[in-house]
């Protein structure tokens, strides 16, 4: 089994420090028990920092990225392994498959796409790997409201909420990484 884990967050330079911080938090208790990285490929924002924090605590680090953001000078190129993709797809597809779990951080619309995806697979039982979100300063509590009124409104069955863990900080992310279970569909779902 790999002993990497996927990360999504922002790419963004522009947001508060203190998601910085988590981010370099995260990454140093990743190397702290074992494991290493699976990410975009960046060297920006949350997806730079916690890819300098790994390599810096002597983790291996996995960039996967396309071909088009490279062009654009935006990859980590200190990465131990730097992988080149034609599209997003591809690039997710390497980090699902690469991932023994997945962590998402805060981030924008590009993050909250490959949560759902993941989200989607496990729903499907094509995924039995673990999923936390750092729900960090209650960062994602409107995106928990919505899959919340999905299931009020009968968009989605009840066992949404067990597609994935809800840390509200880094040093809780931990305790779901070995305690999450493959998802089994619930009676809406049958």
């Amino acid at each position: 089994m790999s002993n990497l884990l996927c990360v999504y967050c922002s790419s963004s330079d522009l947001i508060d420090r203190k998601y910085f911080e988590a981010a370099d938090a995260l990454g140093r208790g990743m190397v702290a028990r074992g494991w290493g990285l699976v990410y975009g490929g960046g060297h920006r924002g949350l997806m730079g920092a916690i890819a300098r924090a790994v390599k810096c605590s002597g983790g291996h680090v996995v960039g996967v990225i396309p071909e088009f953001m490279i062009t654009r000078e935006l990859a980590y190129y200190e990465s131990n392994e730097l992988v080149t993709v034609t599209t997003m797809r591809q690039r997710k597809q390497i980090m699902e498959e690469r991932a023994a779990g997945f962590i998402t951080l805060p981030g924008g619309i590009g993050t909250l796409e490959e949560l759902a995806e993941i989200m989607t697979l496990r729903y499907l039982n094509r995924l039995p790997k673990p999923v936390v979100v750092v729900n960090q300063d209650g960062y994602y509590d409107d995106l928990l409201r919505f899959f919340d009124k999905m299931v009020k409104e009968r968009f989605k069955s009840r066992g949404v909420g067990d597609l994935f863990n809800v840390a509200n900080s880094v040093d809780d992310v931990w305790q779901y990484l070995d305690s999450q279970q493959p998802f089994v569909a619930d009676d809406l779902w049958r």
